[in-house]
């Protein structure tokens, strides 16, 4: 097994997906960072990580350009307590001093490329859709219609579709004042597109997108059902930021995005909710089909945690054959490679550990494994 991932970037490929099996640990978030690291001198210039693309900006001002503080980029740049991982952090410090002193176009960027959303709430739109505005200077009234923010942000409007504002006259209606700023926007379009605008179009696809979720939040459907169209409307966001991403950075290099497998994976993923088999199409599956093989998936998989109660796996199962063969830490090897075998079955929900299986390893291009974190 090898641990050079750029022995498995193939020439055509300009966005790596990195998965991880559980966020419950942050060992996969340190050998991301190595990676990233080995993937530079393949052109690889940004990175794209499970956290709010609005909130990136921070992180990435402080990046690109030392603008604020190490503190500020981990507390205002990251959402979803993804903050506070040591990893993180490392990673944000090592890409700030590696681009000291380097011009713009060799500089390492960092992305979000997720929703504002959490499982139980989500925010108001009329703070994005304003930026557009104030960008735009236009005189449109948004916080009219919008109203409280606490009426989107609370529990019961996410999980009460009585509760939503999502399919309320005043939701319409900033939905057809974010059409117009769209519009304004993209006449105004700079060529070259500057970083103000670039900003802008941010947060106002972020506003759009929010009344989209909650549009979805406001469909009267039972307790079990809501989950699977929800996490659909967020995969496809997610999908969406990371084309935007992508067209964004092409021209300056590769990007290695970091999430979920269950995000990345090229078919349907499943999770079982409130007793409830729920699937539905990831944001991989939505850009792998686009990408062709641009698009490279590395599914992970994990022994055994201490941190997590995960015991050592059974020998006939996947990570049973992995642990079998990984000599060190972790490595990397050919998803054909590792040969049929059964799903781990020790796992518990609260664990968050989802088992290799024959549909992972039959969306995946190469299997990380790590042997214990």
């Amino acid at each position: 097994m090898s641990q050079d991932i750029r022995d498995f970037v193939t020439p055509s490929c300009d966005l790596l997906a990195l998965g991880e099996p559980t966020h419950a640990t942050p060992v996969f978030a340190d050998v991301r960072n190595e990676l990233f690291a080995q993937l530079l001198d393949r052109g690889f210039r940004s990175i794209a990580l499970e956290t709010d693309r609005v909130a990136a900006l921070v992180a990435n001002d402080f990046v690109r350009d030392g603008t604020g503080s190490l503190d500020l980029a981990m507390s205002e740049g990251f959402t979803h307590v993804f903050g506070g991982v040591e990893a993180n952090r490392r990673l944000i410090a090592w890409m700030r001093e590696y681009n000291e002193n380097r011009p713009p176009e060799e500089r390492l960027s960092f992305h979000g490329f997720d929703t504002q959303t959490e499982n139980t709430s989500a925010p108001s739109p009329r703070r994005y859709l304003e930026y557009a505005r104030d960008f735009l200077e236009l005189d449109v009234d948004i916080a009219g219609p919008a109203g409280d923010d606490e009426r989107w942000s609370r529990t019961e409007a996410v999980m009460d579709a009585a509760s939503s504002p999502g399919a309320t006259a005043d939701a319409y209606r900033l939905r057809a004042i974010a059409a117009g700023l769209l519009d304004a926007l993209r006449s105004r379009k700079p060529e070259p597109v500057t970083s103000d605008w670039s900003r802008a179009e941010v947060h106002l696809m972020a506003g759009i997108d929010l009344l989209r979720y909650h549009r979805q939040c406001a469909e009267p459907l039972e307790p079990h059902e809501r989950y699977m169209p929800l996490v659909a409307t967020r995969d496809a966001i997610m999908a969406r930021n990371l084309l935007d991403i992508r067209a964004a950075e092409a021209v300056r290099g590769r990007t290695l995005v970091f999430a979920h497998n269950l995000h990345l994976r090229r078919q349907s993923s499943t999770m079982r909710v409130a007793g409830t088999e729920t699937h539905w199409f990831p944001a991989g599956a939505l850009v792998a089909p686009l990408l062709g093989d641009r698009y490279t998936f590395v599914a992970t998989s994990l022994g055994r945690c201490e941190a997590i109660a995960l015991q050592e796996p059974e020998p006939d199962t996947y990570e049973g054959f992995l642990q079998k063969h990984v000599t060190t830490a972790w490595g990397l090897l050919p998803a054909s490679d590792v040969p049929p075998a059964s799903v781990r079955t020790d796992p518990t929900p609260r664990q968050g550990y989802f088992p290799l299986d024959q549909g992972i390893l039959g969306d995946a291009d190469v299997i990380l494994h790590v042997s214990g974190g």
